[in-house]
């Protein structure tokens, strides 16, 4: 059966430009390419086709594939990460940062949002707000793993894609999810980010769900012998 948007898929994807490996789903490919992350969570990820959960060109890529389909696809910047915008790379005062500032650091202005330094001249810090792949052209080898099908793992699905974590979630036949969060998760930045991103989508996407709840325990911390 063709898959069409609104289906939940496993995929597997090595994304490159200029012949450099800029993302993947394979640890080994990482490793190799030296951009291996200790704290990334590799294999294949879930991901709803026409959600945007990839770039454009490739999130309409996958629209009519079959299940294990494996391919390649040259993805332009329109349907990537854009046109590079020379108005993007701005100059500012270096007292403007509490840090200092070094080239190739990230650094957040209110005004322009998160950029990178690409240059500290005297008492001036270039920084561009462009995304790191803006104007490129970029090639994916990907393979469409499987369907996947169920409320538990569609949610599961959604909460590795955006928290990069797997967490206990039980689903009742009434509509209600529940999330049991693991210890010490308000602390972590990527979900607090994120967090109201997957319930908006676990509703808007998973039609089953009426009910989304997060759960925390905590236990008495046991006392220490004397």
């Amino acid at each position: 059966m063709a898959i069409k948007e609104g289906d939940f898929i496993r995929l597997s994807y090595t994304g490159s430009t200029n012949g450099k490996i800029f993302d993947t789903t394979d640890e080994a490919t990482a490793k190799t390419a030296g951009i291996h992350s200790a704290t990334a969570t590799y294999g294949p990820v879930t991901v709803c086709v026409g959600s945007k959960h990839v770039i454009l060109g490739f999130d309409e890529e996958l629209v009519g594939k079959e299940s294990g389909s494996e391919g390649d696809i040259t993805v332009q910047p329109d349907k990537a990460f854009g046109e590079r915008d020379p108005k993007r790379i701005q100059s500012f005062a270096k007292n403007k940062f509490k840090e200092k500032p070094v080239r190739g650091a990230s650094v957040k202005v209110d005004e322009f949002g998160e950029g990178i330094i690409v240059d500290v001249i005297g008492s001036r810090v270039i920084v561009d707000f462009n995304a790191p792949l803006a104007g490129q052209v970029l090639s994916y080898h990907y393979t469409i793993e499987g369907m996947v099908d169920g409320v538990l793992d569609q949610m599961k699905g959604l909460i590795q894609l955006y928290a990069g974590r797997d967490m206990d979630v039980a689903y009742d036949e009434d509509g209600t999810v529940t999330v049991t969060l693991p210890p010490g998760i308000t602390y972590d930045r990527r979900w607090l980010l994120w967090r109201g991103r997957i319930i908006h989508e676990g509703f808007e996407l998973i039609k089953d769900i009426s009910e989304i709840t997060l759960v925390e325990n905590f236990k008495r911390p046991e006392k220490k012998e004397e």
